[in-house]
């Protein structure tokens, strides 16, 4: 049987704490679909179409990963919907610290309440991307630090493109 999962999230920009669940996870299924929340109500640093873009090429063109196992797909309704649309029956959330399991658990357990048929699976990064975050790392950049160790070398152009 395909198995089909989803790693939902923002990645404004997407780090190697993002990567590390994505490689992860494709040692779980046949195909994974990186989902890039477009939510009009959160304020992005860069627009989904641009975190897509980053994210393409942070996976394939800096980190050469298989293009036949993962889609990059932008998305502005309900996980589970999204899920169903793809036929998706595991849903991947990454985990950094303590703080992150209280909400992630909630959220497990609404999409639980909303499809049984979608496991949720909680995948840690290894213990030096744990302290990775997007923000952390826009912050860093916006004040010219080094952030080679927290994103890919395209990841940092855009950023620097961006803040220009």
């Amino acid at each position: 049987m395909k198995q089909i999962g989803i790693y939902p999230g923002t990645f404004d920009p997407v780090t190697y704490g993002h990567i590390d669940i994505i490689t992860r996870a494709l040692k779980i299924v046949n195909k994974l679909i990186v989902a890039v929340s477009d939510d009009s109500d959160k304020d992005y640093f860069f627009n989904a179409f641009e975190r897509k873009k980053i994210i393409e090429n942070s996976l394939f063109k800096d980190l050469k990963l298989d293009k036949k196992k993962i889609s990059i797909i932008p998305f502005n309704i309900l996980t589970m919907s999204l899920c169903k649309k793809y036929n998706a029956n595991i849903l991947f959330r990454g985990l950094r610290a303590v703080s992150d399991f209280e909400y992630e658990f909630q959220l497990a357990g609404m999409n639980r309440n909303l499809n049984k048929k979608v496991e949720t699976i909680f995948l840690m990064s290894d213990v030096e991307n744990q302290v990775i975050s997007s923000k952390f790392v826009k912050e860093i950049a916006k004040h010219n630090g080094n952030i080679n160790k927290f994103v890919t070398k395209s990841t940092i152009v855009s950023l620097k493109n961006k803040m220009k």
